[in-house]
């Protein structure tokens, strides 16, 4: 991993962050689409850049079989506790897999696409992907929308910032996000997709598309409304019938493709 990467992750920042402001959004409809894809437990599932194990653990719940791979010694050490013995969790580069071939029914991919900003690192870790899984298994590729910054820095106030419009700017010119020397940093290398990108990407790697999703909607600009009953439902209900517009799904601050391996 990249050393200004690990330094962020190893900040422990991921450990409680999908239970915070919009990430909150994009956990319950991750879980959600999943869930309307993956085969019926008990399967195999490969969790790779699981972080501390949150979609690994819930999968443990409903009967999968789960084994967790990161590349962060503290997202593993992180996973290894929440486990307790009931799922195992290993170091590991998403591009290199330490797995045997056609094992697992589902590979979940929900961070590494990130994180790898050259285009033949992100084919390798979705090639991988297909390497390790059974015929008709599944991928699940998440990626962060190319206007996320754009997008984030209208709802936090900051696009007037002159340390972040360039960084957004880049952003949108090519998706090669560099985050700014500043104190907690706001995020870290990454590179954001456009929606018809990420599903060449996950062609290229010898999947059949099944679909491209906009996880959370434009609701997640909304978050505030979350802990209201009725706003939580109608943030669902617009990221719902917006999830496979293909006018409306980068307007969501991550995206998720579902790939088939013939």
């Amino acid at each position: 991993m990249d050393g200004e990467i690990r330094d962020y992750y190893e900040r422990g920042v991921e450990l409680e962050r999908l239970a915070q402001g919009y990430s909150r959004i994009e956990f319950v409809r991750t879980k959600e689409l999943l869930a309307r894809f993956l085969p019926d437990p008990p399967a195999d599932v490969l969790d790779v850049g699981g972080g501390p194990g949150a979609y690994a653990d819930w999968l443990h719940e409903l009967g999968y079989r789960v084994r967790l791979v990161d590349t962060s010694p503290l997202h593993v050490t992180q996973a290894r506790e929440l486990a307790a013995g009931r799922f195992e969790a290993v170091e590991g580069d998403a591009r290199r897999l330490g797995e045997e071939p056609d094992s697992y029914d589902a590979v979940l991919l929900l961070g590494p696409l990130y994180h790898l900003t050259e285009g033949e690192d992100r084919l390798a870790a979705l090639s991988e992907a297909r390497r390790v899984l059974r015929a008709g298994g599944l991928v699940a590729a998440a990626a962060i929308s190319r206007f996320a910054s754009l997008l984030d820095g209208l709802y936090a106030g900051y696009l007037s910032d002159p340390r972040f419009w360039p960084i957004v700017e880049q952003d949108l010119a090519d998706g090669q996000h560099r985050s700014p020397p500043v104190e907690p940093p706001a995020f870290t290398t990454a590179y954001f997709h456009r929606p018809e990108e990420l599903g060449a990407e996950v062609r290229d790697a010898g999947f059949e598309l099944e679909g491209l999703f906009g996880v959370e909607g434009p609701g997640w600009l909304l978050v505030d409304r979350w802990d209201d009953e009725q706003g939580r439902e109608n943030i669902l209900r617009v990221a719902r019938a917006l999830e496979a517009e293909p006018t409306a799904v980068g307007t969501s601050a991550h995206l998720l493709a579902i790939g088939r391996k013939p």
